[in-house]
């Protein structure tokens, strides 16, 4: 059994969870305490970044000799990608994001994507889904991995533990996170597949699924 927790501190190690084939290792960094997610093929070798947010020597160890293909950013606040100018010049990754953010990057973005679009770790293949309410472009990436691997979901800001993502009291985009969530994650995604937040503690779609009419009726 397992023994990945996803409960990581800033200036910690890394919690490291081995899937058939593919490794997904979580670290903490910053003081907002974002989580850096790295997945990696362990066939290929190839590796994929989610959100360079902040601390370039920690995610340059915490890449190690994978080949890292890919930077994802999950959508556009500072937070999420102060370390990716620095990231990218080491290891020449592509960087990706959606259109509606790219313009609060650091860097050019060299693919931007939409909603049902697909990106790729080795063998493994990460669906991006549009959650528009946090920011305009915020994404979430769905593995599923199949079998005992089972499905996964990375949320960056715009699910928690308890709750949807900042929306600053505006009732039209709280109104348009939760719908979102609510239909392209909670309806299509079964209850034992484990989400993974921007910030802090990981939890699963059946933990938070009881709570949505919840959420809605506090409006956050």
């Amino acid at each position: 059994m397992s023994s990945y927790t996803g409960d990581v501190q800033a200036g910690g190690p890394a919690d490291v969870r081995d899937l058939p084939g593919l490794t997904i290792s979580k670290l903490a960094v910053s003081e907002m305490a974002n989580n850096a997610y790295l997945l990696r093929d362990t066939t290929s070798g190839d590796a994929l970044l989610i959100d360079a947010a902040a601390d370039p020597e920690a995610l340059r160890a915490l890449i190690g000799d994978a080949d890292l293909r890919t930077v994802v950013t999950t959508h556009g606040h500072w937070d999420h990608h102060r370390a990716l100018p620095d990231v990218v010049e080491a290891t020449g990754a592509e960087t990706v994001a959606h259109a509606a953010d790219a313009p609060d990057l650091p860097v050019a973005v060299q693919r931007t994507v939409g909603h049902g679009d697909t990106v790729t770790v080795g063998a493994y293949t990460l669906e991006v889904v549009h959650l528009r309410g946090h920011t305009p472009g915020s994404i979430a990436l769905v593995l599923r991995a199949g079998g005992d691997a089972g499905d996964h979901v990375w949320t960056g800001d715009s699910l928690f533990p308890g709750g949807v993502g900042n929306t600053q009291q505006d009732p039209q985009r709280f109104a348009s996170l939760i719908d979102d969530v609510e239909h392209r994650l909670f309806d299509v995604l079964p209850d034992e597949t484990w989400v993974y937040p921007g910030h802090g503690k990981d939890t699963t779609i059946g933990t938070e699924r009881p709570h949505l009419a919840e959420w809605r009726a506090r409006g956050w």
